[in-house]
């Protein structure tokens, strides 16, 4: 890739602002969902839990999928 191709990595301060606007809040997001997964994961006993804990831990590190995952398979009732 070229350096004025639209897909080269660029630096946040390079972003516009709504850019770096909308970069931040899905790293919130994100970040809002890991931290609400990992307490559920750490407060609910193994039993409930559909699988193993570490691997569940694992998973919720990836992207926004491992928390909706965690939250959608993961629990039991």
């Amino acid at each position: 890739m070229s350096p004025s191709s639209p897909l080269s990595k660029k630096k946040f301060a390079e972003l516009s602002r709504p850019q770096q606007v909308l970069v931040v809040l899905l790293a919130a997001v994100q970040l809002s969902l890991a931290v609400a997964a990992w307490a559920d994961l750490a407060r609910r006993p193994a039993g409930k839990i559909n699988g193993s804990k570490l691997r569940w831990a694992l998973t919720i590190a990836v992207n926004f999928f491992g928390p909706i995952r965690y939250f959608r398979k993961g629990r039991r009732d």
